[in-house]
């Protein structure tokens, strides 16, 4: 029985109870009204007709029941006919999976020894391939066999005569040695042989004093030319001896010496370098002038002191007064201003605070400028404008003769050219270079390195991490971390140490000219040594009969190995070995 019998059969039972309720209630209904009092009530009488009423809804009820259980019993045998269908279809159903599950079995089978046939085929086929991939493959093997055998043999033979070039230099080194021997032995027996001749002198000087002790009865001048005469080889003997001392203690001594008088050229361009950084000279139509920029009793140069805040130096030279400020923007704005009331003539102080206004608003119009004309130059175009301002203050900036607005310039320059060449981020190591001094502008008001102000300025105003870094780290107070940092070290370096780009003290570079070709024509076998463009190249001529082609490049690998450890230069030095043999025959 399914679902919807259950279901069916229980609205049957519930509306049969409900029927039999009703029958049972209008029994009841009906006895009661069989004992009720005489119809002259009017209240029976209204009780009758209530229950009439009752009795008449109670039958139309029985009806609607009895009406539903004939469509219920019609629905059920519906249902069951439904049941009977789906029973049928069901077997219907299950006969024809039968069916299919057969022609799927029938199907399967077929496919399977299908499948079982086509492996066989392709298993044929994998081995036939393998058989010729493993015939190729040991070909292959045999041939990589031969080559390694050849490339051995090869280099069995390079080995060999590597052994018989070195057997050969071993037996020159030899023959050089004996050749030593035999000369430290000659000079040995010419030191003996100079002993035993200075020991002979020894007696004969001797023999003389006794002689002439002898016949002392010649007169006193003669006897005092002779002992003059004797006092004097005696003193020259001594000197030559005491030269010999001075000469090897000369030796010893000569890079102390020589390191003292590079420090003191140090020391002195230093202070020249220093007093042109921080002075500028105005020329005057006349030395009356000064007397008018002095003022009564100083009050003119007191006041334009006091407002410039740059020092006025008025001495004996003719026609001109000096500025000096370590600030290069102040020492700008007071030489216009000055400049400005020499033009004017008129000066006073009210005047040199109008006039100092009007200087200062055109050299910030000048530094902004440059700033932008060297932003634009470099194809920087996004920069807060305090970095801007900073940038143009460095117009007035110098650094060893160089100015510091243009060397940022030229770093950016080379920095992008190495940055394009290696494919890296171009714009990224421009900024990073163009902005590496930056902290220079700020080097007067902020104590500290200019590399870890600039970082900390960079950083304030909202550079990258990159930027930054290669900011503090291209004077290596911090260690550099990233490539942007390199790349910027190295055009630094690039820029600062080209010829002509900065100043440098003539004595020193001739010393470091003389140094380079003297470690060059102290090396055995050198004939002529030349320092060329500048000294960034040497030239070495060596003899061809006692270098050969090693000895030359081991020759050019000590002296540049020398070079960088006992001098200092920028950029690189190039030692070039030249070893040319020649011949020439006459034809008579």
């Amino acid at each position: 029985m399914s679902a919807f019998d259950v279901v069916l059969l229980l609205v049957v039972l519930l509306l049969v109870v409900v029927v039999v309720g009703a029958v049972l209630f209008g029994v009841r209904t009906l006895k009661r009204l069989s004992l009720a009092p005489a119809p002259e009530d009017p209240a029976f009488i209204a009780e009758k007709d209530r229950q009439e009423q009752s009795l008449a809804a109670l039958r139309t009820a029985a009806d609607e029941v009895n009406s539903t259980i004939d469509v219920a019993k019609s629905a059920a045998a519906a249902a069951r006919a439904e049941a009977a269908a789906a029973k049928a279809e069901a077997k219907a159903a299950r006969a024809e999976a039968r069916r299919v599950l057969d022609d799927a079995r029938a199907e399967a089978d077929t496919v399977l020894e299908r499948a079982h046939k086509q492996a066989e085929a392709d298993a044929e086929q994998l081995r036939a391939t393998a058989r010729r991939s493993g015939e190729r493959e040991v070909a292959v093997l045999a041939a990589t066999t031969r080559e390694q055998a050849a490339e051995v043999e090869r280099r069995a033979a390079r080995m060999d005569e590597r052994e018989r070039l070195h057997t050969e230099e071993v037996e020159r080194l030899a023959e050089r040695e004996r050749q030593l021997t035999a000369a430290t032995a000659a000079l040995a027996a010419r030191e003996a042989a100079l002993a035993e001749r200075e020991r002979t002198l020894t007696e004969v000087e001797e023999q003389r004093r006794r002689e002439l002790e002898r016949v002392a009865g010649l007169t006193a001048d003669a006897a005092r030319a002779e002992l003059v005469e004797s006092i004097e080889g005696q003193a020259k003997r001594e000197a030559a001896l005491l030269v010999r001392e001075i000469e090897a203690d000369a030796r010893g001594s000569a890079e102390q010496r020589a390191r003292n008088i590079v420090v003191d050229a140090i020391q002195r361009v230093a202070s020249e370098q220093t007093a042109e950084s921080v002075v500028s000279v105005l020329h005057l139509p006349g030395d009356e002038m000064k007397g008018r920029i002095i003022g009564r009793e100083g009050r003119n140069i007191r006041a334009f002191e006091s407002v410039t805040g740059v020092n006025l130096i008025i001495d004996d030279t003719p026609e001109a007064v000096l500025l000096s400020c370590f600030d290069p923007v102040r020492r700008e704005v007071g030489r216009v201003t000055l400049e400005k009331l020499v033009l004017d003539g008129r000066i006073h102080p009210h005047r040199i605070e109008e006039v100092y206004d009007v200087a200062r608003q055109e050299v910030e119009e000048l530094c902004l400028r440059a700033a932008e004309d060297a932003l634009v130059e470099v194809g920087i175009t996004e920069i807060h404008p305090e970095l801007v301002t900073l940038l143009g203050r460095l117009r007035y900036r110098t650094s060893y003769g160089q100015n510091v607005l243009k060397h940022l310039v030229e770093t950016a320059h080379i920095a992008g050219v190495m940055a394009a060449e290696l494919r890296l981020d171009v714009p990224t190591i421009k900024r990073c270079a163009f902005l590496h001094d930056i902290g220079k502008a700020l080097t007067h008001e902020v104590e500290g390195s200019h590399a870890i102000i600039g970082a900390d300025v960079a950083r304030k105003y909202g550079e990258s991490e990159d930027v930054v870094h290669a900011i503090e780290a291209h004077h290596n107070e911090v260690p550099p971390q990233t490539i942007e940092a390199v790349l910027t070290q190295a055009s630094d370096a690039c820029s600062g140490g080209r010829p002509g780009a900065r100043r440098e003290s003539l004595e020193a570079y001739v010393k470091r000219l003389e140094r380079i070709e003297e470690i060059a024509a102290g090396k055995l076998g050198v004939e002529k040594v030349f320092a060329m463009q500048a000294g960034r190249e040497i030239r070495v001529m060596v003899k061809p009969d006692d270098v050969d082609d090693i000895g030359a490049a081991v020759l050019a690998r000590d002296v540049a190995k020398q070079i960088e450890e006992e001098l200092t230069y920028p950029g690189q030095i190039r030692v070039t070995v030249v070893r040319e043999s020649r011949v020439t025959e006459i034809a008579r």
